[in-house]
């Protein structure tokens, strides 16, 4: 079995080359400010989840119904399948459980450059934080390889694989997922949304905050977060 890592407090190390900024740390300059802790899921934020499922989903089942991006709703793919056909929920369940599902993921757009710009900014940390399958033959293996192909083998340092991210400690946690629950019933991190074709029709009651897309001013939403000097915790 294979043991994957739940930090609940993380040891970054220090990058080289494009992310050299990467795990900074205490900033002595910065009067001994904490640095901000961000984590950023993988699957629907960083992967193209849903895009990379429909185009494999119809070329193993073409006689099969499908959903539409667009008619997406709910965050289990698998439950809205199986809603069309009880077949179709296991053969939803196939296809990211194969080989090479998560390696060819595209990057959704904009996001390799601003995870790698997040990176380099003054008193920041990010790491990726990503569920893996239960069906973990291909998957684990996927996932850090899918990060060094578009971050470069540094950015792997920064990679928390969990089932459960409530117990991970940080400031921010950039997910797709609506419902984020586990051990810890108040994580130390702010759940901010990012939109995705399951989850842009939930209307989120304040002080919920959505991320729309990496063109969206991400940088405001850190900057929110940031304590001044002297005041780390």
């Amino acid at each position: 079995m294979i043991l994957l890592s739940c930090f609940l407090h993380l040891r970054p190390r220090r990058g080289c080359g494009a992310l050299a900024g990467l795990g900074r740390g205490l900033n002595p300059s910065a009067g001994s400010r904490r640095a901000l802790r961000v984590l950023v899921d993988m699957d629907g934020v960083l992967a193209d989840f849903e895009g990379g499922f429909l185009k494999k989903f119809r070329a193993r089942y073409p006689d099969k119904p499908y959903i539409a991006l667009e008619d997406r709703r709910g965050f289990w793919v698998s439950e809205q399948y199986g809603r069309l056909g009880p077949e179709l929920s296991e053969k939803a369940i196939s296809i990211w459980e194969s080989k090479n599902f998560f390696i060819e993921l595209d990057p959704l757009p904009g996001a390799v450059e601003a995870v790698k710009q997040m990176a380099n900014l003054a008193d920041t940390d990010v790491f990726i934080c990503t569920s893996p399958i239960k069906k973990y033959r291909y998957c684990p293996y996927e996932k850090y390889a899918w990060v060094e192909k578009h971050f470069g083998p540094e950015f792997l340092e920064q990679i928390v694989l969990t089932r459960d991210k409530t117990v991970v400690s940080a400031d921010l946690l950039i997910d797709d997922r609506p419902d984020i629950t586990g051990a810890e019933q108040n994580p130390s991190w702010e759940h901010v949304l990012f939109t995705a074709c399951h989850n842009k029709h939930l209307q989120l009651k304040p002080p919920s905050r959505r991320l729309h897309s990496w063109a969206d001013d991400w940088k405001a939403i850190l900057d929110s977060k940031r304590l001044p000097p002297g005041q780390a915790t």
